[in-house]
């Protein structure tokens, strides 16, 4: 009940992923990220634990697909399981249990991959790679937008979204985006609107973060 693209940016070596389900809250469950080490789903019948077993196989050297075989032999359960891998050389790595639901597979793209599961048609993925890849958008997170966008207009699941995702990791030790729509009508549209309030101000909430000294006011009672 899940669709998602996880992926590398070549030129920054940034971290992103978006993710949207039928499902409530698919982002808290599925979505995993670590900055310098990699970007991991964990999705249908979802184990939320495979994420961080992933991640800190890649932090202990393993590649995507290394990282990716660990974690399939350690969940018994792994025929109902979808993950998909970026590591930090952009290698991309993913797995589909033979008793993931209705319609689902994998797409890849160049340090990319898309997964999903119940989907309207195979051809969902491959739009979902398509889209990113021929995004225009000069932010990690608009072009990971641009994608999921496209596989919405695909046809994205069989049934309504409900949920959405979105978030990215860089030079800091937590995610410098990190969106989520837990439950709406049109998270798709929801999602959109909450990347074109936030991107403005990314940088200004980093800097309050690492220069507070250096950080602008924002101009509300008690903020000097």
């Amino acid at each position: 009940m899940t669709f998602s693209l996880a992926a590398r940016d070549p030129r920054t070596g940034a971290f992103g992923m978006v993710v949207s389900s039928s499902s409530p809250a698919v982002a808290s469950r599925c979505l995993h990220l670590r900055p310098g080490v990699g970007a991991v789903a964990s999705q249908n019948v979802t184990n939320p634990a495979l994420g961080p077993l992933v991640l800190d196989a890649l932090a202990g050297g393993s590649t995507a697909e290394e990282a990716l075989a660990a974690a399939v032999r350690a969940d018994p359960a792994i025929d109902f399981r979808q993950l998909t891998v970026v590591d930090d050389a952009g290698r991309v790595a993913h797995h589909s249990g033979s008793r993931a639901l209705g319609i689902f597979g994998t797409a890849v793209g160049d340090q990319a991959v898309a997964a999903g599961n119940m989907l309207a048609g195979e051809h969902v993925l491959q739009a979902m790679v398509d889209a990113y890849a021929a995004s225009d958008a000069d932010t990690l997170e608009g072009r990971l937008l641009d994608g999921f966008l496209g596989a919405v207009a695909a046809g994205g699941e069989e049934g309504p979204v409900r949920s959405a995702g979105l978030a990215v990791v860089e030079d800091a030790s937590w995610r410098v985006t990190d969106l989520r729509v837990d439950d709406a009508e049109d998270p798709a549209a929801e999602l959109a609107r909450l990347l074109e309030l936030w991107l403005p101000q990314k940088q200004a909430y980093l800097t309050r973060a690492v220069h507070p000294e250096e950080a602008p006011s924002y101009g509300v009672p008690g903020d000097l």
